[in-house]
């Protein structure tokens, strides 16, 4: 493994999950404990919007990895997390079938209580970053 890839395997976010909501797979993101109950504190009952962006990191040897950038209009908060598309491909998959997401904390009930859901508004832009990520894994020689 190259020192590249190694440096991004280091950074890779490894909490994530799904649930089920009416019937629907949600794509589902741990945060730490106290980050995630950071964020709660300073959006909890406010009206806000949530800018996320998929940025796709790939070496051309199949290898690929989603930089999601998450930036709340509330509270001066950014959220940047890495995730290994290899292993994560169903995440990217509900998450462009539902364009909702999810963030909850390791202490939770995923799916029951302390989840934070975020409604992404174009989803077009998943289905596109999809067909990326899936055109980057098969290009594994």
């Amino acid at each position: 493994m190259d020192d590249e890839l190694k440096k991004l395997m280091d950074r890779v976010h490894v909490g994530i999950t799904s649930f089920n909501y009416n019937g629907t797979k949600v794509p589902c993101v741990i945060l730490a404990e106290k980050r995630f109950d950071e964020i709660m504190a300073k959006v909890a009952g406010k009206p806000l919007s949530v800018d996320t962006n998929l940025n796709i990191l790939q070496n051309g040897l199949g290898n690929v990895f989603v930089e999601v950038s998450l930036t709340f209009s509330e509270g001066d908060i950014e959220e940047k997390l890495l995730l290994y598309a290899n292993e994560s491909l169903e995440f990217f998959e509900s998450l462009a079938n539902t364009s909702m997401l999810a963030l909850s904390s390791p202490h939770s009930q995923v799916g029951k209580d302390n989840v934070f859901m975020i409604q992404l508004p174009r989803p077009e832009k998943i289905t596109n970053a999809l067909d990326i990520i899936k055109k980057g894994l098969q290009e594994k020689h």
